[in-house]
């Protein structure tokens, strides 16, 4: 029958395309050959131990994620990825009554143990007062684009800086280092809040000082 149907196709003038087609029909009703049965796989290295679910960490607005600072030259080494590592919410006032009193319970215990501490914060200098050429009283900034771009800072990502003595010399296009006493706490005017942060300078470091 098979040979029939192949004289068929090429007396019909099927030629390459006929034999095409009856082989795949052909090799299609071949019954498939089993591959050989191998061992088993076998595991790479033995089993450990399983991995132990992570305790889970108690939520909190007001939790301080940051390395325990170092001490260098007597000073703590603050950084704000600790002092801004907390949210805090600052009344909104629209000025038509007296400016509502914060809530004085959202700096964390830890930050207020940084209080009447001698500390180094690097930041980025905003002067507000220069005296014979030298800063006097300054805005230390966690980003340059707060005092360079007009970007508004949050309350806990900056500080006031009174400087002791005759100032320091006004850096405005790199980070500096101010090393003094922190404050730590609400500190307003006229019943606005001004900040939480203030610095009694006692010098600046970095380059171009």
């Amino acid at each position: 029958m098979e040979r029939t149907l192949w004289k068929t196709w090429a007396q019909a003038g099927g030629g390459f395309v006929g034999a095409a087609v009856l082989g795949s029909i052909l090799f299609a009703q071949a019954p498939a050959a089993k591959a050989p049965r191998g061992e088993p796989i076998k595991p790479l290295a033995p089993r450990g131990e399983p991995i132990q679910p992570a305790k889970a960490v108690e939520k909190s607005t007001n939790a301080v994620v940051a390395a325990e600072p170092t001490t260098k030259g007597g000073a703590l080494e603050l950084g704000f990825e600790r002092l801004a590592g907390f949210n805090y919410v600052v009344p909104e006032y629209s000025g038509t009554t007296p400016p509502p009193s914060p809530d004085t319970n959202q700096i964390p215990a830890a930050i207020k143990g940084f209080d009447g501490r001698k500390v180094a914060i690097k930041g980025f200098m905003l002067p507000l007062k220069v005296k014979e050429g030298k800063v006097t009283e300054m805005l230390l900034m966690r980003d340059q684009s707060m005092c360079c771009f007009g970007a508004v800072p949050k309350i806990n990502e900056f500080l006031t800086v009174k400087m002791v003595g005759d100032g320091t010399k006004a850096v405005m296009d790199q980070a500096v280092t101010l090393v003094g006493t922190l404050k730590v706490g609400e500190f307003s005017e006229n019943g606005y809040l001004l900040g939480i942060y203030q610095m009694d300078g006692e010098r600046a470091e970095g380059p171009g000082l």
